[in-house]
């Protein structure tokens, strides 16, 4: 195990999807591999080195640059691009600290999705492709540029545990800077509760769909949330407001899982008018199964 990787990379998850690399070797070499190689036919856009003219090498390859100041002709040498760079988008906003609050054996959604982005990292890294991670909240607050080095992991799973400020989410400004300043196509994968404001996710995922990247979002929720349990009176405190709710839970029952029903189809609606895959991740089930529920999905899509 990599150091700094233990709490949110689960030899479990691990295990499951190396089994799925066997059945779908598709998602591996075909989809996380070589899903988007570069658009420069014949030439890679990863600058690799200069090397001395040699009489025969294309002209357009020549750095005139160089000749100008140094008076010699040099050529520029490109890496051939055939890996994908996975940018994992992780919401680290205070309604992610939503904590079931009884010995339930489940992780809070911001641990949840932690785990989701690390045994993705992990699948992407340990194939050669590129694996970055954003963490967010009403704005990018850290963030590790997509590379493929062996302490990528690390790095990763650093950003992960490290304390968060947990404020207000928003969507639109973290989403659209990420369409600024990510390099070049890509699958971009955002894990998120998607409590905020919906169209300024669907804004920002159609910025970056506009941008030639693959999308993917994972809806990470509590069971708690999907089932409404609660019984007897209950207090319900917001996570990223100070407010506070008294009520007779069982009174609110039918009106909340309408409101969820609602609230389910917009999320899918958004993603799918932003022809993202939609992945509805909930805290009660294993991360792996959720991650193997979406690899099968991209292999179905790749043949």
């Amino acid at each position: 195990m990599i150091r700094g990787s233990r709490r949110y990379l689960r030899p479990e998850a691990i295990r499951r999807i190396a089994r799925l690399e066997v059945r779908a070797r598709g998602v591996v070499e075909g989809v996380l591999a070589g899903l988007h190689k570069s658009p420069f036919k014949g030439q890679s856009v990863e600058f690799l080195q200069h090397r001395p003219y040699v009489r025969g090498d294309d002209l357009r390859r020549v750095d005139w640059k160089v000749w100008g100041r140094q008076d010699r002709l040099t050529v520029k040498e490109f890496e051939e691009e055939t890996s994908l760079r996975l940018s994992l988008v992780v919401d680290g906003s205070g309604s992610m600290d939503y904590d079931p609050g009884r010995p339930s054996g489940r992780t809070t959604k911001y641990d949840h999705a932690a785990t989701l982005a690390a045994s993705l990292a992990w699948l992407a890294l340990s194939h050669g492709d590129a694996a970055g991670c954003t963490l967010f909240d009403d704005r990018v607050r850290t963030a590790v540029p997509p590379r493929t080095r062996k302490s990528q992991l690390t790095e990763i799973c650093g950003l992960l545990e490290a304390p968060r400020n947990a404020g207000e989410s928003e969507f639109l400004p973290p989403l659209a800077r990420l369409a600024e300043t990510l390099p070049r196509r890509g699958l971009v994968i955002v894990l998120s509760d998607f409590l905020g404001d919906r169209a300024g996710l669907l804004r920002g995922l159609r910025l970056l769909r506009q941008r030639g990247h693959d999308l993917a979002v994972f809806h990470v929720l509590d069971d708690d949330e999907l089932e409404f349990p609660f019984e007897g009176p209950t207090r319900f405190d917001g996570l990223e407001l100070p407010a506070s709710l008294a009520c007779n839970p069982r009174a609110l029952r039918a009106g909340y899982l309408e409101a969820l029903a609602r609230f389910l189809a917009e999320v899918r609606r958004e993603a799918a008018r932003a022809e993202a895959d939609y992945v509805l991740a909930r805290t009660g089930e294993p991360a792996e199964t959720t991650l193997v529920r979406f690899l099968t999905s991209r292999v179905r899509q790749a043949t």
